[in-house]
């Protein structure tokens, strides 16, 4: 008698994509990277300019600090023109507002999908069955009670 034969790792594949759980895994990726992009401009388009009307007019994406050059000379561009060494934080900064963003979206969008769930599967508790009244003494019991209660009396 032979072994069952094992299966290929393209049957192993094949069944998981079928399963649901890649099909699932791709559409939400697709939709998150189009929320992404949503996000995105909803932080450089929307909220960062009306945080600059609190720092005073600067834009996110000037803000960044230029590091000094240790060795060498500084590379020049086609027209002549130094190129800085920066450190761009502004740039970082906004990707932390987008990311907070987009977290706490996540976090509304999957508390109402829980929230929904929990309201579709929820069922009624079962009623508490009537409880079961004591067993009636047994003979042992009785006798064992009125000698208890004649030792009581005396």
């Amino acid at each position: 008698m032979k072994a069952p034969k094992k299966p290929s790792w393209w049957d192993e594949f094949v069944a998981f994509a079928i399963r649901g759980n890649a099909m699932a895994l791709a559409v939400g990726t697709i939709i998150g990277a189009a929320f992404s992009t949503i996000t995105k401009s909803i932080t450089d388009d929307i909220i960062m300019p009306i945080v600059a009307i609190f720092l005073g007019g600067i834009d996110f994406s000037e803000m960044k600090l230029t590091l000094p050059r240790l060795f060498g000379e500084a590379p020049v561009d086609e027209a002549g023109n130094v190129i800085a060494n920066t450190l761009n934080y502004g740039n970082f900064l906004a990707a932390v507002i987008n990311f907070l963003i987009l977290a706490l979206v996540v976090f509304f969008l999957v508390k109402a999908i829980n929230k929904v769930v929990d309201a579709a599967t929820h069922k009624d508790p079962a009623p508490d069955p009537e409880p079961t009244p004591d067993p009636e003494p047994t003979k042992e019991e009785l006798l064992l009670t009125e000698i208890r209660d004649l030792l009581k009396s005396k």
